[in-house]
């Protein structure tokens, strides 16, 4: 393995999908090595899965290399349509501010974005990716944890500071081996789902939603395109279903031309699903950090299943790494759960009022949709209550114990359909391109997720910004705004006022905006940011896993970690 500086063995991850991969890419950013264990002999490349990819998660992937690649492959759509029956409702547009590297979502198979992933794993020494490892057992001590496998050559041991879980759906042996609940609700309606490939001009850049189309009565069909001239198409469908019988009779054929006419059209791929909405009741148990469908699942309505993964990884990424190397302490793994938490806690919320709209399980929803949608042909206010799903968005971690509020700006709640929320704490940083320290081009998330980054703007006290960056451990970067964004963008997308000191998370959301701030005040929103205990009298203190307390001199230099960037101060 790559030399690191990570004082321990490797980190386990269980699971070789998205999240499993792009936990273990994510951490070797931060020198930690992983071994990654998958139950399965091999890969295997069926069906599209999980298609819409997040402007936020591409910019997470690009992170490890991936993102630009999965763009460009993939393919691009920024409108949103709903139709009832024949009738188009409405249709919106995603809003960004700044000027994001990605566009709102971008569709391809989650096959293809697992093979550029693997890609990727293949020239990372630091990650150890083995096949055909059964997970039987995992226990826990105060030093770390102990994996059993059963693998074709018999059973192996594996000893790992950390385990991070993320197995996918069918996870409900280890769920029951770290004592986890996994409550929740199943649909009873089944969702028939067909990747064709045809050509069919002009339905390319938007996602289609019809309620109640003459070629689906009583029922829903959503429409998205993907590469190769290839349409990914689910229709609601009675919970008897049989999709073997359909096809022998060739009522599949005549399901499909009812969409598309007589187009010429082969079938890539087909399936059934019965969707449920469920999560554990604890994300971190010990040692162990649960993630992506192994800890939540939600409809796909709103395509909120991967990229919720992808963030899951992200976040858990982070802190291991920051706890490992003894720049926090373990408390910050205790925010993992109430962060990620909470996030799979609203996409649940959201995604089973769509289902409860989707799929009325009463009378009295059933009257409530149709009045709704009988309505929104001329009533604008009604469209508004018309739910075909609101798309993935990053959660807002404005009620986090890492993030200090301000009473200037305060969260403002739920902004409309497309929109983000304005710049704020617990929100993620807008993205924009920006000139970098060494006087290159770069863009704001970029240098975010190298560390901490104190943001500053206008005439602000230098010395403070100095001496609190130094004063914590870990890699921590300060950038004057003037110098950073010449051209402005990524201040008016801020709207950043001079005096503000902007802390930001390794994880590119805002932890605190401080306005003419001394340097206990940052010192302690970057404590705070990462689970360090602050004094009463004001002085920050830390303590290390196994370590005593221990500081650094104000102005010194942190050491950053292998590959996550250099730590620059101005």
């Amino acid at each position: 393995m790559s030399s690191t500086s990570w004082p321990h063995g490797p980190v386990a991850v269980l699971g070789a999908g998205p999240v499993g991969q792009t936990t273990a890419l994510l951490l070797a950013r931060w020198g930690v090595p992983t071994v990654v264990l998958d139950r399965r002999p091999e890969r295997d490349p069926v069906g599209s899965k999980a298609i819409c990819q997040q402007r936020d998660v591409l910019d997470v992937w690009e992170s490890v290399g991936a993102g630009a690649r999965i763009a460009a492959e993939g393919v691009t759509w920024t409108t949103a349509r709903t139709f009832h029956r024949d009738a188009e409702l409405f249709s919106y547009e995603f809003a960004e501010p700044g000027r994001p590297a990605f566009p709102p979502f971008v569709n391809i198979s989650q096959t293809r974005s697992e093979e550029i992933l693997d890609e990727l794993i293949v020239g990372e020494a630091l990650v150890d990716l083995r096949w055909g490892h059964r997970v039987v057992d995992v226990a826990q001590d105060d030093d770390g944890v102990t994996v059993r496998c059963e693998t074709a050559a018999g059973p192996v041991e594996f000893r790992a500071p950390y385990l991070v879980a993320c197995g996918g759906a069918r996870s409900d042996e280890l769920r029951r081996l770290l004592g986890v609940s996994f409550d929740g609700h199943t649909f009873d309606d089944r969702f028939l789902i067909c990747d064709i490939r045809a050509d069919l001009p002009g339905w390319a850049g938007e996602r289609r939603f019809y309620f109640d189309p003459e070629w689906n009565p009583g029922r829903q069909v959503l429409i998205h395109p993907c590469p190769d001239s290839t349409f990914r198409i689910d229709w609601q469908v009675p919970a008897g279903y049989d999709l073997d019988a359909e096809v022998a009779s060739g009522a599949l054929d005549a399901r499909i031309r009812q969409i598309i006419g007589d187009a010429d059209y082969e079938i890539v791929w087909k399936s059934v699903y019965r969707f449920h909405s469920r999560c554990v009741d604890r994300m971190r148990c010990g040692r162990v950090l649960i993630a992506g469908d192994a800890a939540h699942l939600v409809s796909p309505f709103g395509a909120r299943g991967l990229n919720s993964g992808v963030a899951d990884a992200e976040n858990a990424a982070w802190k291991i790494a920051y706890v490992g190397h003894g720049w926090a302490p373990e408390a910050l793994l205790d925010s993992y759960h109430t962060e990620r938490h909470a996030a799979a806690a609203e996409n649940i919320a959201v995604t089973t009022a769509t289902m409860d709209f989707l799929v009325p399980r009463t009378e009295r929803q059933a009257r409530h949709r149709a009045e709704i949608l009988a309505a929104a042909a001329t009533d604008p206010r009604s469209r508004d209550r018309v739910d075909s799903g609101r798309l993935a968005e990053p959660f807002w971690y404005v009620g986090s114990a890492l993030t200090t509020p301000s009473v200037e700006r305060p969260f403002a709640g739920r902004p409309p359909r497309g929109q983000s929320p304005a710049a704020g704490p617990g929100v993620l940083l807008p993205d924009a391109p920006v000139t970098t320290p060494g006087g290159g081009r770069g863009r704001a998330r970029e240098l975010a997720r190298d560390g901490f980054l104190l943001l500053t703007a206008g005439a602000v006290d230098a010395v403070a910004v100095r001496d609190a960056a130094g004063a914590v451990p870990g890699p921590v970067r300060v950038l004057a705004l003037a110098e950073l964004d010449p051209d402005g963008i990524l201040t008016e997308a801020l709207d950043a006022h001079p005096g503000e000191v902007w802390v930001v998370r390794p994880d590119a959301h805002i932890a605190a905006v401080l306005t003419d701030p001394t340097m206990e005040e940052i010192t302690a929103a970057l404590h705070r940011a990462a689970a360090h205990p602050v004094t009463e009298g004001g002085e920050p203190r830390w303590r290390t896993t196994g370590e005593p307390a221990r500081s650094r001199p104000s102005g010194t230099p942190s050491t950053a970690p292998p590959r996550a960037g250099s730590t620059t101060r101005s």
